[in-house]
């Protein structure tokens, strides 16, 4: 103990000697369950141990309360390398994000204070990594079978083998022959496996052969007791897996209840010799299965049963080697006299469903993919066998590395130092009790946008799209089977857990409204932008562009007469898509390819949507609105905005939805700068003298006729006409 506080002394005050500075080896996996590895405890333990990452548990501590703040590949490693929830470092989903490489990440903060930092294996996030010496990574996903690397003067190469091996064939050789020996050094290794398609090494195809594998509770699971959002997904074991990609079959389906759109690619990468030993170990199982379909042995149930047991036990497999892998890490810092100076880590990028609810993949913020496993190993510092309490987040590993290595940490970092729990089992009383999680969504699998909160007992979740929570008591149903948010003897917790959701929310300045979101699992939606993107790519000249919702979109319906009319002339592009928010606009033009044309102009109307969907206070719609405008400007610097107000909506001016319209009005002409930005104000066009909206003119209180549209047309064209001649 008395080590341990001089060495927090030390660290605080940044006088860390080069030789007292931890070594830090960062053993990172990808969808590693915690139910996978045996030191946690589960059904599959005996059945599958992982002798390797259980001595990390056994020599250090295990952390069975460590989460993830949004549980998919990329996102989680952006918030591990920045300390910062997936809103603030920008890195939301894998469709289209790009990390941003110039913002403060803890491997700069290292470089800064004497480290040496090397990066080899996965990286996933589609920039090329910055504050790393040495880097060597997996182009996105990576391949299990002669992988390629990505070398750091651009180049690719391929290497024949398996990539657990390889990935550690690298890192022992940064180790061993490139580092310097007279810094402290970071090393990240990070594994592809045991990600999709769960292709294991050879030395592991007969591995469980024989065996049936404990099937989880939930296997079944009918979804019933919560949101039909939870039925609605797209990644069930009993219907989602790929005859090829997925269940390593040969050729296509020779039965309905298969996908047949993905084969096998890693086979398609093997050596003739490698094809020759898959075949010689899959060949006849495969045979027999196929015949037993073809003679119409296996109903419904006992196909999932199989395709169970060929998921789980190629996913072991590769949770094999990777086990196999660490423990030749570990075997290398004891032979090199490493390891009672270096921290070592083992973790991964969240949970995984290993049929549980009848699943595979993660997104949800059901326990079993918001729980990711961390193991740390520091001998001197954490007490071997250690079992926190403490809730953790994938947020807090940047401010512990640079705390462990007397780094400063910044101040804008959302994460928590963990020296303090490592020092002692017992949470500090000024700890966390809770933990705030978002996914944004994506259009793979299917699962809709939902955040919420954690505590010790309760999970609370919200669902934004179909305004509905779920509440689940996590000691009464731990496998989260019956929501009991409308059950009225937790009335009490219902609303203890709705404030403590907002508190987070404010606390981590979750504004929704300023949060580029995109709406790609609508398919509409996502035709649209590929199409708005194309025509944008195509157009010669666009001297106006029309930025909003689906009032801006009506001018390509009933406002197609009026826009041809009047805005021809201006070669213009219709950016409005029906129901967006400012935070789905503002996504639109960070991905949008306006900076090829420059318009002259942007006409801008958005926020009505925030308003009538969700209610939001207009201080949040107008941040959103200012968020747009920046986002414009980032693309296009010199264009001139026409911000309109908020159309009116509702029948008259009592109407709590026009309210509200009119309180963002107000504070919108505020953004009016005389310069680039001009607001308008066109309500009185749509008006009665009384305040009332004629329906000849918005027949649904909201929407325009053909009427409107040429009355407004004919106004803004002579704000057009203004701003195109300054």
């Amino acid at each position: 103990m008395c080590r341990f506080v001089l060495f927090l002394i030390v660290v605080s005050c940044g006088l860390l000697s080069a030789a007292e500075k931890p070594n830090i080896v960062f053993l990172f996996s990808d969808d590693h369950a915690l139910a996978a590895i045996s030191a946690y405890g589960s059904h599959l333990k005996d059945a599958a141990p992982t002798p390797n990452l259980d001595r990390i548990a056994k020599e250090g501590a295990l952390f069975r309360r460590s989460y993830c703040t949004n549980s998919i590949c990329g996102p989680s490693r952006a918030s591990i390398l920045t300390g910062k929830h997936s809103h603030k470092n920008g890195f939301l989903d894998n469709e289209m994000c790009e990390f941003d490489g110039s913002q403060a990440t803890f491997p700069k903060g290292l470089q800064a204070v004497g480290y040496e930092t090397a990066i080899v294996g996965k990286w996933h996030l589609a920039s090329k990594p910055t504050g790393f010496d040495y880097w060597e990574i997996l182009p996105g996903q990576g391949s299990y079978y002669n992988p390629d690397f990505v070398q750091m003067d651009g180049t690719s190469k391929r290497f024949e083998g398996y990539c657990t091996d390889i990935v550690t064939d690298k890192a022992l050789e940064w180790l061993k022959t490139k580092r310097s020996k007279d810094k402290p050094f970071l090393l990240m290794c990070q594994h592809k496996a045991p990600h999709r398609n769960w292709m294991p090494a050879a030395r592991h195809y007969g591995l469980f052969k024989d065996a049936d594998l404990p099937e989880p509770a939930t296997l079944f699971d009918n979804y019933e007791g919560r949101s039909k959002l939870v039925a609605g997904q797209q990644m069930s074991v009993a219907e989602d897996f790929h005859w090829g990609h997925d269940l390593l079959l040969h050729g296509k389906p020779v039965d309905p209840r298969f996908l047949g759109g993905i084969p096998n690619g890693e086979y398609q990468r093997m050596t003739e010799a490698q094809k020759a030993e898959f075949d010689a170990a899959y060949g006849p199982e495969n045979e027999k299965f196929i015949a037993d379909l073809k003679a119409g042995k296996l109903d419904d149930v006992a196909l999932t049963k199989w395709k169970y047991q060929r998921y789980i036990k190629n996913y072991l497999r590769c949770v094999r080697a990777v086990d196999e892998n660490v423990g030749r890490v570990l075997a290398y810092l004891d032979e090199a006299g490493l390891s009672e100076n270096t921290i070592v880590i083992y973790s991964s990028d969240q949970g995984f469903y290993l049929g549980e609810h009848g699943w595979y993949d993660k997104r949800w913020m059901f326990e079993e993919s918001l729980s990711m496993p961390f193991l740390i190993r520091w001998p001197g510092v954490v007490r071997p066998g250690g079992r926190p309490e403490a809730m953790i987040q994938n947020i807090d590993y940047a401010p512990t590395f640079l705390a462990a290595a007397g780094a400063p940490v910044p101040e804008d970092i959302q994460g928590r130092n963990l020296l303090p729990v490592l020092q002692s089992e017992a949470t500090p009383e000024d700890w966390r009790k809770s933990i705030y999680y978002a996914y944004y969504g994506e259009n793979t699998h299917r699962v809709p946008m939902h955040d919420g909160v954690r505590t010790e007992r309760h999970k609370l979740m919200f669902f934004p799209n179909s305004r509905e929570w779920q509440l689940f008591d996590l000691d009464k149903d731990p496998q989260e089977m019956k929501s009991v948010h409308d059950d009225p003897a937790y009335s009490t917790v219902m609303s203890e857990m709705m404030r403590e959701y907002v508190k987070l929310r404010d606390d981590y300045d979750v504004v929704n409204s300023v949060i580029p979101t995109q709406r790609m699992a609508e398919d509409w939606w996502r035709e649209r932008f590929q199409q708005k993107q194309k025509q944008t790519r195509d157009v010669k000249e666009c001297r106006v562009v029309f930025l909003g919702d689906s009032i801006t979109q009506g001018w390509e319906g009933p406002g197609k007469e009026a826009w041809e009319a009047n805005f021809a002339g201006y070669h213009p592009l219709n950016l409005g898509f029906s129901g967006d928010r400012t935070e789905h606009l503002q996504w639109r033009l960070k991905y949008s390819e306006l900076d090829r044309v420059k318009p002259k102009v942007a006409v801008l109307l958005i926020g009505t949507n925030n308003t009538g969907h969700l209610q939001r206070p207009a201080e949040e719609t107008v941040a959103g609105i200012q968020a747009v405008i920046a986002e414009l400007h980032a693309k296009s610097p010199e264009t001139k905005v026409i911000l309109q107000s908020v159309l009116p909506r509702g029948p008259n001016a009592e109407d709590p939805l026009r309210k509200l319209n009119d309180s963002i009005n107000v504070l919108a002409a505020k953004l009016a700068d005389g310069k680039l930005i001009r607001h308008v104000d066109y309500s009185g066009l749509f008006l009665n003298a009384d305040g009332t909206l004629p329906k000849e003119l918005m027949p649904d209180l909201l929407h325009l006729s053909p009427a409107a549209y040429q009355k407004w047309a004919e106004a803004l064209k002579g704000d057009i006409e203004k701003s195109l001649a300054e």
